[in-house]
């Protein structure tokens, strides 16, 4: 018998590597909390990744910047999972795993040139769900027949197997049947399921409560890695589409397409008229009341903090809805000369100019709002949403003057760096420092939120114990975080965290 192609050798050595990083994944995270375990986790898939991608990459771009983008990807995927070793915010941790798998998916589809539209168009985000749901689930039975034919004995075609090969094959195919019917008869019958509970005190203990969850989790990660890397490697030919032509979806590109179905510039021109007087005169009570602190013309029996602390989240809706409208006044208003493309951009800027003043006045109207209740995770989030926001209307002046370049894809880019920052301003450090500010100003401090906070806020909270030694309820508060430091999860190396490691010294 003849040794088979170096392909099928190296399918078959990628499968065995599945199976390992399954292995390791179940060693990293099964029983234990997060920590420098996910860096390495990211590490070892992409050894993964590159190896079964190897000869793969080169050949042309399907559009301008693909395999620089894909190359780009890495900064924020290191970045987001070096955060689980550095920082403890709760929040984050479980936000960022879904955001490092989000970026690795699209990366890994750059770098192999998936997706028919460029990155910042809605097609590709369509095909990314594609490649990460569906696609593995079309090759769950690759890694089954491969495993089959190592174990096929005999010489001849594919149907004369062996023995061995076939209950092997029984045995894969009725795990998943077993477990879903039992669990139904279970729910179905209480004795029946306690004769099923039964059946781990007939094993050792180890087995049945240890060993055979993290086999699943094993299983499933290893099958899940391999098919999403094959499905990579054997992508889907995308159906031609003849009819929507090479520029589909570029209509602030294609004038005369714009004009087809844009809407018209007088009747477009007149609602933004009227939309900006609105923001005009709202601009001006801004200034007049929140700004210039002019007490004696609010409404009768309302205090200038309560009415400045009012507000800011319709603000902040309303600056977003603003970002709709230019997005379509500069897709989607027919051109009609010169004098009408000029009025337009005169509109569209004071639109983002009075968009930036209610940014502004929410901004101002949170911090009253931080003065008066405190601060929170919550309340800085916003903060940094708000800011981005002003970054966007920034870049949107710059787009309605100068130049034609994808607002989409900067929008995204600063979606992306905003989402990275806000890691590592260490959210939590700043919540204890300022309400500790606050503290000392008014002497009001909310212990139990103080309770909620992740270790990322232990130096601010042990130097504020050393000054003030008879708040009992920060004691509390540390205490409760050093006893987390030494929870079981997190006496594994896996679980390492360098603000846990602090709490520890």
């Amino acid at each position: 018998m003849r040794d088979p192609a170096p392909w099928q050798r190296r399918y078959d050595r990628l499968l065995a590597m599945a199976v390992v990083f399954g292995f390791i994944g179940q060693y990293f995270f099964v029983d234990k909390s997060f920590g420098i375990s996910i860096p390495l986790f990211v590490l070892a898939f992409y050894g993964l990744y590159f190896y079964s991608m190897k000869g793969r990459f080169g050949g042309f771009d399907k559009w301008q910047g693909q395999s620089k983008t894909g190359w780009l990807l890495f900064l924020p995927i290191i970045m987001l999972s070096l955060s689980y070793v550095f920082f403890a915010n709760y929040l984050f941790w479980w936000l960022n795993i879904p955001a490092i798998f989000l970026l690795i998916v699209i990366q890994t589809m750059l770098l192999t040139r998936g997706g028919s539209q460029p990155w910042n168009r809605p097609v590709f985000y369509s095909e990314l769900m594609y490649q990460w749901m569906i696609k593995p689930l079309e090759h769950i039975p690759v890694p089954f027949s491969m495993v089959l034919e190592k174990l096929r004995i005999g010489k001849g075609s594919p149907a004369r197997k062996g023995p061995w090969g076939k209950i092997a094959l029984g045995l894969l195919i009725a795990a998943p049947l077993l477990l879903i019917l039992v669990s139904l008869l279970g729910a179905a019958d209480s004795i029946f399921m306690s004769w099923i509970n039964a059946i781990p005190s007939l094993f050792n203990h180890r087995l049945a409560g240890e060993i055979f969850p993290r086999m699943i989790a094993a299983a499933i990660l290893a099958i899940y890695t391999f098919c999403y890397l094959w499905g990579l490697m054997f992508p889907r030919k995308p159906k031609p589409q003849p009819e929507l032509g090479p520029d589909f979806g570029r209509v602030a590109e294609l004038p005369s397409e714009r004009a087809a179905i844009g809407a018209d510039p007088v009747i477009a021109s007149t609602v933004l008229v009227c939309i900006n007087l609105v923001y005009v005169l709202f601009a001006v009570v801004q200034f007049s009341y929140l700004f210039g602190a002019a007490e004696g013309l609010l409404p009768a029996g309302t205090a200038y903090a309560e009415y400045a602390r009012k507000g800011f989240a319709e603000l902040v809706m309303v600056a977003i809805l603003n970002i709709g409208l230019l997005l379509l006044g500069l897709h989607y208003i027919s051109p009609g000369g010169k004098g009408m493309d000029a009025l337009r951009r005169i509109l569209l800027t004071l639109l983002m100019l009075s968009s930036l003043v209610m940014l502004v006045s929410a901004y101002s109207r949170l911090s009253l709002y931080e003065d008066a209740y405190g601060y929170t995770q919550l309340r800085l989030l916003v903060h940094g949403f708000m800011i981005m926001l002003g970054v966007w209307m920034a870049v949107a002046l710059a787009r309605i003057w100068y130049g034609r370049f994808s607002l989409a894809k900067i929008y995204i880019a600063i979606g992306v760096a905003s989402y990275v920052l806000m890691n590592y301003v260490n959210l939590d450090d700043r919540i204890a420092t300022n309400n500790i500010a606050r503290y000392e100003e008014s002497g009001v401090m909310d212990f139990s939120y103080l309770d909620m906070l992740s270790p990322d806020a232990a130096p601010a909270l042990l130097a504020f114990s050393e000054k003030h030694p008879e708040l009992q309820a920060l004691d509390n508060v540390i205490k409760d975080l050093k006893l987390a430091a030494r929870s079981e999860k997190r006496s594994a190396w896996p679980s390492w965290n360098l603000s846990y490691h602090r709490l520890m010294e």
